[in-house]
C-alpha cells in the first residue's frame, strides 16, 4: 500500500524540485561532497511537510538535507521554540540544523521587516554550509493571498505574478498544491506542527486576507477562488517575462549609432515596455 495521496504530493513535488537542482548543477567529480540543499522551517505545516519530502527524497538523488529555522525573537518563548522544531528535523534525519536569531527592524513594516530579517538569516545559512538551493513551504494559498494584495495595492504586472516557483537560490516546490495537503500529510505522518498566533492576528494584512477577504470572495463568488487567484499569478508571470525580453530589446533600438538615447524612438513603444 502506497503513502497516503497527500503525502504522495508533497513527495513528488519535492522531488521535482530537487530534479531540477541538480540539473541546474555544473558536473562535479566524485570527490566532492554530495549537493546539500536546505528547507526553511517555522515548525508550521506547510514547512513541516516540506522538511518530511525533503528527508524522504533527497537521499535518493544522492544530496544532503538540512533546514533552517528563523526566531523571529517577537514572541515570548520564541528561542525555545526554535529549539524545540530544531529537535523535530533532526529527529528527521536532516543535517546540518541550523537555528538562526534575528533582530527584525521597522523597515516597511512589520511584515516586510521580519521577512527581510528571515531571507537574510537563510541566505547566511546556505553560505555558510555551501548550499545549492533552498525550498520554501508556500502553497497555493499563499499564492493566491500575495496576488490579492498586489491587486489591492494597485501593483503593476510582475507584482501581480506572485512567487516565482524559482528564484535564484530559492525555489518553492508547493506552489500547485494547496494547505489542506499539507496540513493531511503532517496529520497522516503524525508530525507535529505549530500554529503560529501571527497568522490569525488581524493586526497583519496577510492574516486579513487570508482569514476574511478570501472567505468572503468564496461565499460570493464561490468557491474556486483560490485556485483562479494563482492561475492568474502564472497568467502575468507570462506576461512579465514577455515584457521582460520585449524591453531588453527594445533599449537596443532605441540608442543611435553613439549609443545616446533616442526619445523619440522610446517614446514610439508602448507604455508598458518603456
Amino acid at each position: 500500500m502506497g503513502p497516503h495521496p497527500a503525502v504522495a504530493a508533497i513527495r513528488l513535488a519535492v522531488r521535482r524540485a530537487l530534479a531540477d537542482v541538480l540539473d541546474s548543477l555544473p558536473p562535479r567529480s566524485s570527490a566532492e561532497p554530495p549537493p546539500l540543499v536546505l528547507a526553511a522551517v517555522s515548525g508550521g505545516a506547510d514547512s513541516m511537510a516540506l522538511a518530511s519530502a525533503l528527508a524522504f527524497e533527497a537521499p535518493k538523488l544522492g544530496i544532503r538535507a538540512g533546514a533552517v529555522t528563523v526566531d523571529h525573537g517577537l514572541q515570548d518563548g520564541s528561542a525555545d521554540r526554535a529549539e524545540g522544531v530544531a529537535a523535530r528535523l533532526r529527529t528527521l534525519g536532516l543535517d546540518p540544523v541550523d537555528v538562526a536569531g534575528v533582530t527584525v527592524g521597522r523597515r516597511g513594516g512589520p511584515e516586510a521587516a521580519a521577512r527581510d530579517a528571515r531571507y537574510e538569516a537563510l541566505s547566511a545559512s546556505a553560505r555558510s554550509h555551501g548550499a545549492c538551493s533552498v525550498l520554501l513551504g508556500h502553497t497555493r494559498d499563499d499564492q493566491a493571498e500575495t496576488v490579492l494584495l498586489g491587486l489591492a495595492r494597485g501593483s503593476g504586472t510582475r507584482s501581480l505574478s506572485g512567487m516565482p516557483a524559482v528564484n535564484g537560490l530559492y525555489r518553492r516546490p508547493f506552489l500547485l498544491l494547496d494547505r489542506d495537503s499539507t496540513r493531511k500529510a503532517c496529520h497522516v505522518q503524525g508530525l507535529d506542527v505549530w500554529e503560529d498566533p501571527h497568522n490569525r492576528d488581524p493586526a497583519y494584512t496577510r492574516a486579513r486576507v487570508r482569514h476574511e477577504a478570501l472567505p468572503v470572495l468564496e461565499k460570493s463568488l464561490g468557491k474556486g477562488v483560490v485556485e483562479a487567484l494563482a492561475r492568474t499569478a502564472q497568467l502575468f508571470r507570462d506576461d512579465a517575462d514577455a515584457l521582460d525580453t520585449w524591453a531588453a530589446s527594445a533599449e537596443q533600438d532605441v540608442r543611435d549609432a553613439d549609443g545616446a538615447l533616442d526619445t523619440r524612438r522610446l517614446d514610439s513603444l508602448p507604455s508598458a515596455v518603456r
